[in-house]
């Protein structure tokens, strides 16, 4: 899970000018997936992970009649992209909050159902990019990785405090880290001796833990374990889990979905959701089935679908992502 928004390569300085560097991951695919929901009169659309707002500036610029409402956990982020979207006025309307509050998020403003969501999963460029934000492995930075950095655990409290074997898990259910226990156990005797503040020192003690043979595949030695850091300090899955089938419980009958993901943790959990909607669930042997048991999800996308080799080539924080969307066709009887 590489980052959402990456910067092209045009030149220029400034905040205001840097927003406009950041391309959203398969941009005209998303808007391609939702346009057939959004684009009449008095649409309302969800981005459920605003970032630095690319995805948004675009939804609002191509569709000019549609209603925003946009969340993100982080402040600074809805700062910036409240700049970068303040010429579209009253249409947008930015919130503070974890896109598994949805629901409530709808609630307070009084709007009962939307007619499209929008998730792109993962880490914007914003946050990988500031150095002090401790998410890249590339730099040295305090361990901190809080998407909202007003609560929570940091980073390095979780090296610092969560037992050995609580470690080997998060590493290996949230990095697929086959090297767990090594790193763990070199984790364990240096916190005795001094606890973790920087990247920079557990960038070199995985260096460190890992066989050569480790070393030589995937990249940076390190990405799986700061994934996995990252995922436990921001409760990404469990936020997820709820998240994924609340937004599509907020959608209209017609209304779509698209989720972009960055790895194959959330992707499973994307796609359990859509196929367990688009499934029909009548026992089996009925002459005719009846409408509770039909599907109320109809899939948009043949498995997940991925960037094209051009947009890799321009942005290598698009490589990972997976796109998968779903179309309310029906509502829920209980």
């Amino acid at each position: 899970m590489e980052g959402r928004e990456a910067h092209s390569n045009k030149g220029g300085g400034g905040r205001r000018e840097g927003q406009s560097r950041h391309v959203p991951v398969m941009l005209q695919r998303c808007l391609d997936l939702l346009a057939p929901a959004i684009q009449r009169p008095g649409a309302v659309v969800v981005d459920c992970t605003l970032g630095l707002g690319g995805h948004s500036e675009a939804l609002l610029t191509q569709f000019p009649e549609v209603r925003l409402v946009a969340l993100d956990r982080d402040k600074e982020a809805l700062r910036l992209s409240g700049e970068r979207l303040a010429p579209f006025g009253e249409r947008a309307t930015l919130v503070h909050a974890v896109y598994d509050e949805l629901p409530d998020v709808l609630e307070t403003l009084g709007l009962a159902r939307v007619q499209g969501v929008l998730f792109d999963l993962g880490v914007s460029s914003m946050q990988l990019d500031q150095a002090d934000r401790g998410f890249a492995y590339a730099q040295d930075a305090p361990l901190d990785m809080r998407m909202d950095q007003t609560t929570g655990v940091s980073a390095a409290e979780v090296l610092n405090t969560y037992p050995p074997g609580e470690l080997v898990r998060i590493l290996r259910a949230y990095g697929e880290e086959k090297q767990a226990k090594r790193i763990v156990s070199a984790v364990v005797r240096e916190r005795v001796q001094e606890p973790f503040t920087n990247s920079a020192r557990l960038v070199e003690l995985i260096r460190n833990a890992l066989p050569q043979a480790a070393k030589r595949t995937g990249g940076n030695p390190a990405k799986r374990t700061f994934q996995a850091l990252r995922i436990e300090v921001n409760g990404e899955l469990s936020v997820l889990e709820r998240a994924i089938p609340a937004a599509v419980q907020t959608l209209d009958v017609t209304g779509r979905i698209a989720v972009l993901s960055y790895h194959s943790l959330e992707d499973r959990l994307v796609k359990q959701v859509f196929a367990a909607g688009a499934a029909n669930t009548a026992p089996p042997g009925l002459p005719v089935v009846p409408e509770r048991y039909q599907p109320r999800l109809k899939l948009l996308t043949r498995g997940a679908e991925l960037p094209s080799e051009e947009e890799v080539a321009e942005n290598r924080r698009a490589a990972p992502a997976r796109l998968r969307g779903a179309e309310r066709i029906r509502e829920s009887i209980e």
